[in-house]
């Protein structure tokens, strides 16, 4: 792996136009400061255990929770996200971070990947080119860094903690419908204060309850026909929102 060196300009370009994952307490301090969020939801068939070896599908069953599709097992994977578009509502006009000493830990990381799966690639980052230059960031695949390091494990902890809990809000704000891993996601852009009510009711730790039943929605007319042909329930996703939720595929409907 080539080594990377990093230091930001302050120019602003990541601070535009995201979906920002974020913690049930950042989540909570976002909605209480009056952003948006929306919740994005993408199911991953799972009628078998992986591996004990498959360290890829460990880390995906690790972030998400078990449910049903019709018969068959799935797991869902839920993402809560600060969203805008333009300019993040905490960007100052002198392009500085307005809640710099509470912003998102995905914030703090950036440029940094918080999946260990996903290689860092400065071309596919919003920062200009002088950015990658003068100050260590990555040294044959590994972060310098002690601060970026724990701030990575600081996540992937939090993502794997509060998988079972982004279920109950889910459950109790009735969105029970997702995309098809690695075709698309379903976001959903529930009221504020509801989400907020949900996020704040939740337990500690998830109640034990009988696996939820989640519909599967795509934009291919092949891929709904192979989900129904398994047991799982799903439809063809409307060519406009419909519902309460918005689907984005990653290829073009058919």
């Amino acid at each position: 792996m080539n080594d990377i060196n990093f230091e930001c300009t302050e120019c602003g370009k990541c601070c535009h136009d995201l979906r920002l994952a974020l913690t049930i307490a950042e989540a909570v301090a976002w909605l209480a400061r009056g952003g948006k969020m929306e919740v994005i939801c993408e199911a991953i068939p799972w009628p078998v255990e992986p591996e004990p070896g498959n360290a890829q599908a460990g880390y995906k069953r690790a972030r998400s929770s078990p449910a049903m599709s019709g018969s068959l097992p799935v797991r869902i994977s839920i993402v809560l996200a600060a969203a805008f578009n333009g300019a993040c509502p905490n960007l100052r006009a002198d392009m500085r971070c307005g809640i710099y000493e509470q912003r998102p830990l995905v914030c703090r990381i950036y440029p940094a990947e918080i999946n260990p799966f996903v290689e860092l690639v400065p071309e596919n980052k919003a920062c200009p080119s002088e950015a990658w230059q003068n100050k260590p960031l990555q040294r044959q695949g590994i972060f310098v860094d002690a601060t970026t390091v724990e701030q990575i494990e600081q996540s992937r902890r939090a993502n794997q903690l509060e998988a079972p809990l982004r279920m109950q809000v889910c459950l109790e704000l009735g969105l029970t419908t997702a995309a098809l891993a690695n075709e698309g996601f379903v976001m959903y852009s529930p009221d504020s204060e509801a989400l907020l009510s949900a996020l704040r009711r939740i337990h500690a730790t998830a109640q034990s309850q009988e696996a939820a039943q989640w519909t599967f929605v795509s934009n291919r007319a092949e891929t709904v026909e192979t989900l129904l042909s398994v047991g799982a329930t799903g439809h063809l996703a409307e060519p406009t929102a419909a519902g309460n939720f918005r689907y984005h595929g990653f290829f073009a409907p058919s």
